[in-house]
Protein backbone atom coordinates (compact mmCIF):
# COMPACT_ATOMS: atom_id res chain seq x y z
CA UNK A 1 0.00 0.00 0.00
CA UNK A 2 1.45 3.01 -1.14
CA UNK A 3 2.34 6.55 1.38
CA UNK A 4 -0.20 8.53 -0.37
CA UNK A 5 -2.75 5.48 0.45
CA UNK A 6 -2.09 5.33 4.00
CA UNK A 7 -2.07 8.88 4.82
CA UNK A 8 -5.49 9.01 3.39
CA UNK A 9 -7.10 6.11 4.96
CA UNK A 10 -5.78 8.17 8.70
CA UNK A 11 -7.24 11.24 7.64
CA UNK A 12 -10.42 9.21 7.11
CA UNK A 13 -10.34 7.89 10.35
CA UNK A 14 -9.55 10.63 12.36
CA UNK A 15 -11.57 12.72 10.68
CA UNK A 16 -15.16 10.56 11.00
CA UNK A 17 -14.20 8.68 14.20
CA UNK A 18 -16.97 6.58 15.10
CA UNK A 19 -19.04 7.96 11.98
CA UNK A 20 -16.99 5.49 9.89
CA UNK A 21 -18.41 1.94 10.31
CA UNK A 22 -16.41 0.41 7.35
CA UNK A 23 -13.22 1.08 5.22
CA UNK A 24 -11.83 -1.20 3.11
CA UNK A 25 -9.04 -0.95 0.36
CA UNK A 26 -9.29 -2.80 -3.38
CA UNK A 27 -6.93 -2.25 -6.42
CA UNK A 28 -5.36 0.96 -4.44
CA UNK A 29 -8.53 2.09 -4.14
CA UNK A 30 -10.57 2.72 -0.20
CA UNK A 31 -14.69 2.36 0.06
CA UNK A 32 -16.15 3.51 3.25
CA UNK A 33 -19.13 3.11 4.78
CA UNK A 34 -21.35 4.85 7.25
CA UNK A 35 -25.14 4.79 8.65
CA UNK A 36 -27.61 6.79 6.92
CA UNK A 37 -28.30 8.95 9.82
CA UNK A 38 -24.67 10.19 9.41
CA UNK A 39 -24.86 10.54 5.72
CA UNK A 40 -24.89 14.44 5.83
CA UNK A 41 -22.49 15.02 8.55
CA UNK A 42 -19.99 12.64 6.93
CA UNK A 43 -20.21 14.12 3.37
CA UNK A 44 -20.05 17.79 5.19
CA UNK A 45 -16.64 16.12 6.31
CA UNK A 46 -15.17 15.24 3.42
CA UNK A 47 -16.08 17.96 1.59
CA UNK A 48 -14.59 20.73 4.22
CA UNK A 49 -12.18 18.97 6.24
CA UNK A 50 -8.63 20.74 5.24
CA UNK A 51 -6.80 17.29 5.30
CA UNK A 52 -10.20 15.61 3.03
CA UNK A 53 -11.39 18.59 0.69
CA UNK A 54 -13.91 16.34 -1.46
CA UNK A 55 -15.05 19.29 -3.98
CA UNK A 56 -16.80 17.40 -6.31
CA UNK A 57 -19.28 14.59 -5.97
CA UNK A 58 -17.91 12.59 -9.31
CA UNK A 59 -21.12 10.22 -9.45
CA UNK A 60 -23.63 8.73 -7.29
CA UNK A 61 -25.28 5.20 -8.35
CA UNK A 62 -28.48 3.10 -6.60
CA UNK A 63 -27.30 -0.59 -5.98
CA UNK A 64 -29.71 -3.37 -4.88
CA UNK A 65 -28.07 -6.46 -3.45
CA UNK A 66 -31.03 -8.59 -3.07
CA UNK A 67 -29.58 -11.89 -4.44
CA UNK A 68 -26.21 -10.54 -4.41
CA UNK A 69 -23.37 -13.54 -4.49
CA UNK A 70 -25.56 -16.24 -6.13
CA UNK A 71 -24.91 -16.31 -9.39
CA UNK A 72 -22.44 -18.95 -11.10
CA UNK A 73 -22.90 -21.72 -8.85
CA UNK A 74 -21.65 -19.27 -5.66
CA UNK A 75 -23.80 -20.74 -2.78
CA UNK A 76 -23.39 -17.74 -0.51
CA UNK A 77 -26.35 -15.74 0.35
CA UNK A 78 -26.68 -11.65 1.19
CA UNK A 79 -27.75 -11.20 4.85
CA UNK A 80 -27.34 -7.52 5.27
CA UNK A 81 -29.72 -4.65 4.13
CA UNK A 82 -30.97 -4.67 0.32
CA UNK A 83 -30.42 -0.80 -1.15
CA UNK A 84 -27.75 1.28 -1.07
CA UNK A 85 -26.59 4.90 -2.41
CA UNK A 86 -22.65 4.76 -3.44
CA UNK A 87 -21.15 7.89 -3.81
CA UNK A 88 -17.35 9.12 -6.06
CA UNK A 89 -15.88 11.67 -4.30
CA UNK A 90 -12.82 13.74 -5.84
CA UNK A 91 -10.25 16.03 -3.87
CA UNK A 92 -8.69 17.72 -7.13
CA UNK A 93 -6.72 20.36 -4.82
CA UNK A 94 -5.28 17.27 -2.78
CA UNK A 95 -5.07 14.50 -5.78
CA UNK A 96 -7.50 12.09 -3.97
CA UNK A 97 -10.66 10.01 -4.25
CA UNK A 98 -12.92 7.51 -1.77
CA UNK A 99 -16.03 5.62 -2.29
CA UNK A 100 -18.97 5.66 0.08
CA UNK A 101 -21.48 3.33 0.26
CA UNK A 102 -25.01 4.15 2.38
CA UNK A 103 -27.49 1.78 3.50
CA UNK A 104 -30.98 2.52 3.07
CA UNK A 105 -32.25 1.09 6.89
CA UNK A 106 -35.79 0.24 5.05
CA UNK A 107 -35.93 -2.10 2.28
CA UNK A 108 -39.69 -1.59 1.94
CA UNK A 109 -39.39 1.95 1.84
CA UNK A 110 -35.65 3.40 0.95
CA UNK A 111 -34.84 6.31 2.29
CA UNK A 112 -31.58 8.71 2.41
CA UNK A 113 -30.64 12.63 2.83
CA UNK A 114 -30.21 14.20 -0.19
CA UNK A 115 -27.20 15.56 -0.85
CA UNK A 116 -28.28 18.68 -3.70
CA UNK A 117 -27.24 21.21 -0.94
CA UNK A 118 -23.86 19.71 -0.64
CA UNK A 119 -22.80 19.43 -3.82
CA UNK A 120 -25.95 20.73 -6.69
CA UNK A 121 -24.39 17.92 -9.31
CA UNK A 122 -26.45 15.11 -7.11
CA UNK A 123 -29.97 16.61 -8.31
CA UNK A 124 -30.06 14.46 -11.10
CA UNK A 125 -27.89 11.27 -10.00
CA UNK A 126 -30.58 10.85 -7.64
CA UNK A 127 -33.58 11.26 -10.19
CA UNK A 128 -31.55 8.42 -11.41
CA UNK A 129 -30.84 6.54 -8.64
CA UNK A 130 -34.78 6.92 -7.59
CA UNK A 131 -36.12 6.41 -11.03
CA UNK A 132 -34.45 2.71 -11.34
CA UNK A 133 -34.52 1.62 -7.88
CA UNK A 134 -36.91 3.52 -6.05
CA UNK A 135 -34.52 5.18 -3.31
CA UNK A 136 -36.14 7.99 -1.37
CA UNK A 137 -34.03 10.97 -0.95
CA UNK A 138 -35.32 13.42 1.41
CA UNK A 139 -35.52 16.68 1.01
CA UNK A 140 -34.71 16.44 -3.03
CA UNK A 141 -36.16 19.86 -4.34
CA UNK A 142 -37.49 17.81 -7.65
CA UNK A 143 -37.25 14.04 -7.21
CA UNK A 144 -39.37 12.67 -10.62
CA UNK A 145 -38.88 10.50 -12.85
CA UNK A 146 -36.13 11.31 -15.39
CA UNK A 147 -35.15 8.17 -17.60
CA UNK A 148 -38.84 6.05 -17.61
CA UNK A 149 -41.92 7.61 -18.24
CA UNK A 150 -43.97 9.67 -15.75
CA UNK A 151 -46.73 6.89 -15.83
CA UNK A 152 -44.35 4.22 -15.74
CA UNK A 153 -44.82 1.20 -12.79
CA UNK A 154 -42.31 0.04 -10.64
CA UNK A 155 -38.56 0.68 -10.97
CA UNK A 156 -36.22 -1.24 -13.65
CA UNK A 157 -33.11 -2.03 -11.89
CA UNK A 158 -34.49 -4.00 -9.33
CA UNK A 159 -33.51 -7.16 -8.96
CA UNK A 160 -37.30 -8.55 -8.74
CA UNK A 161 -38.69 -6.15 -11.36
CA UNK A 162 -39.52 -8.60 -14.78
CA UNK A 163 -37.39 -8.21 -17.12
CA UNK A 164 -39.91 -8.06 -19.82
CA UNK A 165 -41.75 -5.09 -17.66
CA UNK A 166 -45.10 -5.29 -16.72
CA UNK A 167 -46.74 -3.17 -19.34
CA UNK A 168 -45.88 -2.28 -23.05
CA UNK A 169 -46.72 0.71 -25.21
CA UNK A 170 -47.93 0.96 -28.94
CA UNK A 171 -49.57 3.13 -31.47
CA UNK A 172 -53.39 1.95 -31.61
CA UNK A 173 -55.04 2.96 -35.01
CA UNK A 174 -58.59 3.20 -33.99
CA UNK A 175 -58.05 5.00 -31.25
CA UNK A 176 -55.25 7.19 -32.97
CA UNK A 177 -53.36 7.48 -29.90
CA UNK A 178 -50.31 5.48 -27.48
CA UNK A 179 -51.79 3.32 -25.41
CA UNK A 180 -50.59 1.17 -22.29
CA UNK A 181 -51.58 -2.66 -22.16
CA UNK A 182 -50.26 -5.50 -20.38
CA UNK A 183 -47.23 -7.10 -22.05
CA UNK A 184 -47.74 -9.61 -24.36
CA UNK A 185 -44.29 -11.06 -25.02
CA UNK A 186 -44.45 -14.77 -23.33
CA UNK A 187 -41.43 -15.21 -20.85
CA UNK A 188 -38.44 -16.77 -22.30
CA UNK A 189 -35.16 -18.01 -20.30
CA UNK A 190 -32.68 -15.16 -21.54
CA UNK A 191 -29.25 -16.48 -20.21
CA UNK A 192 -26.96 -17.57 -23.01
CA UNK A 193 -26.25 -21.13 -24.48
CA UNK A 194 -22.86 -20.99 -24.03
CA UNK A 195 -23.82 -20.54 -20.07
CA UNK A 196 -26.84 -22.51 -19.52
CA UNK A 197 -26.42 -26.25 -18.95
CA UNK A 198 -29.14 -28.07 -20.06
CA UNK A 199 -29.95 -29.16 -23.16
CA UNK A 200 -26.85 -30.38 -23.91
CA UNK A 201 -24.86 -33.58 -23.90
CA UNK A 202 -21.62 -35.09 -24.85
CA UNK A 203 -22.21 -37.52 -27.65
Amino acid sequence: MSTRLERLIDSLKLALGDKLTKLSTHVGEITIECKAGDLLSVCTTLRDHPELRFQQLIDLCGVDYAEYGQGAGDERTWSGLRFATVYHFLSISLNQRVRLRVFAADEDFPVLATLVDLWPVANWFEREAFDLFGIMYEGHPDLRRILTDYGFVGHPFRKDFPMIGNVEMRYDPDQQRVIYQPVSIEMRNNVPRVIRDEGFHNG
